[in-house]
Formats: C-alpha cells, sequence, structure tokens
C-alpha cells in the first residue's frame, strides 16, 4: 500500500514516540488547521484519549478575537492546567506532521512553562 507524504510523515515521528513511550508517560499529539489548533494527551497502554483541549470549545470561542500564536498559548495553557488536575507532569511530544516551528513551537513552549516535562 502506497502511503502520502503527509501520512508517512504522520507514521514516522508517531512510531518513533511510541517506540520509546513507556507506562508512567503519555503521548501529546498535536493537530492544527489553517484557523485551529488542538490537542490531546493519549495513553497508548489503553488507546485511551485522558485529556483534550482545543480551539474550538464553546469558551474560547466567545472570547474576542485573537491572533493564531496567542490562541496557541491560550489552548496550551488551559491542556496544562487539565493535566495538572489529573496529576499528569511527564510526556512525549508528537508534533505529527508538522515542524517543531511558529505556531507549534508557542505550544510547546507555553506547556513547558506551566510545567509539563517532555
Amino acid at each position: 500500500m502506497k502511503l502520502n507524504t503527509n501520512k508517512r510523515k504522520r507514521f514516522r515521528v508517531s512510531n518513533k514516540v511510541k517506540r520509546v513511550s513507556s507506562v508512567d508517560r503519555f503521548r501529546l499529539s498535536i493537530s492544527r488547521s489553517s484557523k485551529n489548533i488542538s490537542a490531546q494527551i493519549i495513553d497508548d497502554s489503553k488507546k485511551i484519549t485522558v485529556i483534550s483541549a482545543s480551539s474550538i470549545e464553546k469558551d474560547l470561542k466567545s472570547s474576542p478575537k485573537v491572533n493564531k500564536s496567542e490562541l496557541s498559548k491560550i489552548v496550551a495553557e488551559k491542556l496544562a492546567k487539565k493535566a495538572q488536575e489529573k496529576k499528569i507532569t511527564k510526556i512525549y511530544f508528537d508534533r505529527g506532521i508538522y515542524k517543531y516551528h511558529g505556531r507549534i513551537k508557542v505550544f510547546a513552549e507555553t506547556l513547558r512553562k506551566n510545567g509539563m516535562e517532555f
């Protein structure tokens, strides 16, 4: 079966993360579109989503207009707060097909500032 470029990139990055994953850490998968960003913390051993945050949620949609980088910061802070409530501090960062640049980098740095380790 022939995979296109995006599927190959996602498979390559996710497999590297899954290979080194252990029981005490979860995987943070991130996805973005031209306007929105979303992330979820996944337990690969049970194959369930533990926590998720997105810019599409009602409380963020009702807030005043902000640029996309600021939106990434807000979503990262919200995700970090939810993770701290569940006592999750160590994760693996699965950037998917996206380069560690721009909104993805801002998202990761904000998570680090809020106590997440990866």
